[in-house]
C-alpha cells in the first residue's frame, strides 16, 4: 500500500512518477524498497490519469451504498431478524479485532509527520 501512497504523493506535488522518484519517497519513509514492485507500479500507472481515477474511486462508495441499501430493503422481515442477531454477534467479535489492528496500524505514524 505504501507504494501507492508514494505515487499519490508524487502526483499531488506535481512530480513525475518514475522509478527513481518513487524509490526516493519510499526510502524517505523508511520502506524496504523492492525494485520489482516499483517497476510494476510505474508501468501500471504509465497511461493512468491519477486525478481522474481518485475522483472516480471517491464516487464509487456512495453509489455502492445506495445499491446495498435497496437490496437490504427487499429482504423479508423474518430474515432481517435472524440476520441482525448474527450481525450483532459478529460485530462484537470484530470490535476486539479492530482495537488490536488500530493499535498496531498507528505505530510509527508520528515519526512520519513529526
Amino acid at each position: 500500500m505504501e507504494y501507492v501512497y508514494a505515487a499519490l504523493i508524487l502526483n499531488e506535488t506535481g512530480e513525475e512518477i518514475t522509478e527513481d522518484n518513487l524509490t526516493d519517497v519510499l526510502d524517505a519513509a523508511g520502506v524496504d524498497v523492492e525494485e520489482s514492485r516499483v517497476k510494476a507500479l510505474v508501468a501500471a500507472l504509465e497511461d493512468v490519469d491519477i486525478d481522474e481515477a481518485v475522483d472516480e474511486a471517491a464516487a464509487v462508495p456512495a453509489a455502492g451504498g445506495a445499491a446495498a441499501g435497496a437490496a437490504a430493503a427487499d429482504e423479508g422481515a423474518a430474515d432481517e431478524d435472524a440476520d441482525e442477531a448474527d450481525e450483532a454477534d459478529a460485530a462484537e467479535e470484530d470490535d476486539d479485532d479492530d482495537d488490536e489492528d488500530e493499535e498496531a496500524g498507528g505505530e510509527g505514524l508520528g515519526e512520519l509527520f513529526g
